[in-house]
Formats: structure tokens, C-alpha cells, sequence
């Protein structure tokens, strides 16, 4: 297994579409933790979380890396090679 993520070129400039998890929303269910997908933008929960939308979003896309959207957390996963690293910068604001 890796040490390192062998999926950084796969990640993408992208912004939270939603002030949550897109799926918990939707069907009015409550999220602990969100996180983003650093390939498309989707707002997922964590798996923490009842619904774990943010691990079932990888399982149906592949996208492998998803970020905190914590305030004030820089933290990555790497759902492919199970790995986890800081990012640069702190997690994006969500939209209003």
C-alpha cells in the first residue's frame, strides 16, 4: 500500500455547490463532519455520520480524494490508497 497518495494530479479547483451534505438535505437527515470531493465539487457527510454520503459518493464515481470541510481543517483523504495528507490551505467557505 502506498505512503503517499498517488491521486494529487486528480485533484481539481473546485468549490462546495451546497451549504451541506447534498443527500442528508435532500432527505432531511443530519450530518456530523462534511467533506468535499476534490474532483467535482460534491458536499458529502462523513462516516460519522448516518447516511456516510461522502464514502458512498466515492463508490459510485471513483473519485478518489475528498478534503475537511471543517473550519480551519487542511486535511485530504485518499480513498484508493488509504492515506491521508495536509493540504495547503484551509477548507473553503460553504454557499449561503
Amino acid at each position: 500500500m502506498p505512503t503517499t497518495c498517488t491521486h494529487i494530479g486528480q485533484i481539481s479547483p473546485v468549490a462546495p455547490g451546497t451549504a451541506g451534505c447534498e443527500e442528508c438535505l435532500r432527505i432531511g437527515q443530519r450530518w456530523v463532519h462534511l467533506r468535499l470531493c476534490l474532483a467535482c465539487g460534491h458536499v458529502g457527510c462523513c462516516d460519522s455520520s448516518i447516511g456516510k454520503h461522502a464514502t458512498k459518493h466515492f463508490h459510485r464515481t471513483k473519485h478518489p480524494v475528498m478534503r475537511s470541510l471543517e473550519p480551519g481543517e487542511s486535511w485530504a483523504w485518499c480513498y484508493v490508497d488509504a492515506v491521508g495528507f495536509e493540504l495547503a490551505e484551509p477548507a473553503p467557505p460553504l454557499p449561503r
